[in-house]
């Protein structure tokens, strides 16, 4: 449990969303299963989700594109998959029925699994180490989403994502007339800033951001 301390402060809660419905009633009173934290992990995985790919393909995904990827990405088996890259299985309290049947290489029970760590983050450390945590185990179905858009900001959070953080653009200064205002962005993840870019639009100037840290990347520089 210890590689997951990070995301889920609340040990209880921990044990909690590794216990299957299965040890619950074999146990019998006072062991609760992890329904109820799957139930809000859906929730918390669904958003985080649907506001990444919202962010990282304004204007260019329509409605129906954006549905279609996020349907790619929390489906059951990629769930599975995230749960397996955590060591989910291995941890997981289950019957003695539900072990003795493969119960811990299931996708449904890992996919499950998954949801409810993700619900005991959220309760545990609040919605943005959540999020993190999603995105993170997420990263390869969130890229393969976008590999056909490479721009500046699919590259480096390709490569943030790589390190366990998730870049995050926040608009830090706005010049000019309405009519022609420059949007000035900054780039930040690991709780440091680490570049800024400027635009005529927020996406452009979050975009020049992106590639300004990738120019510093690709020049040489240390791991940012």
């Amino acid at each position: 449990m210890n590689s997951l301390a990070r995301f889920v402060t609340d040990r209880e809660l921990l044990e909690t969303a590794l216990t299957h419905s299965s040890f619950a009633h074999e146990v019998g009173e006072g062991v609760s299963c992890n329904e109820r934290l799957e139930f809000l992990g859906d929730a918390v995985v669904q958003l985080a989700v649907t506001d990444w790919l919202y962010r990282h393909h304004a204007g260019s995904w329509d409605e129906g594109r954006l549905s279609e990827a996020r349907a790619a990405i929390v489906r059951e088996s990629s769930l599975a998959g995230a749960a397996a890259a955590l060591g989910l299985g291995p941890q997981l309290r289950l019957g003695r029925g539900e072990a003795a049947t493969g119960g811990r290489r299931k996708p449904s029970i890992l996919a499950d699994a998954f949801e409810a760590v993700v619900g005991a983050s959220y309760l545990s450390t609040g919605w943005e180490t959540a999020a993190e945590l999603v995105l993170w185990v997420l990263a390869p179905a969130l890229l393969a989403a976008g590999r056909r858009e490479r721009d500046a900001k699919t590259m480096l959070a390709e490569r943030v994502i790589r390190q366990g953080h998730v870049p995050r653009y926040e608009v830090v200064a706005e010049e000019g007339p309405e009519h022609a205002k420059i949007f000035t962005v900054a780039v930040t993840w690991d709780g440091r800033e680490h570049g800024r870019g400027q635009g005529r639009s927020k996406k452009a100037a979050e975009q020049a951001a992106a590639a300004a840290v990738g120019d510093r990347w690709d020049g040489g520089g240390r791991d940012l």
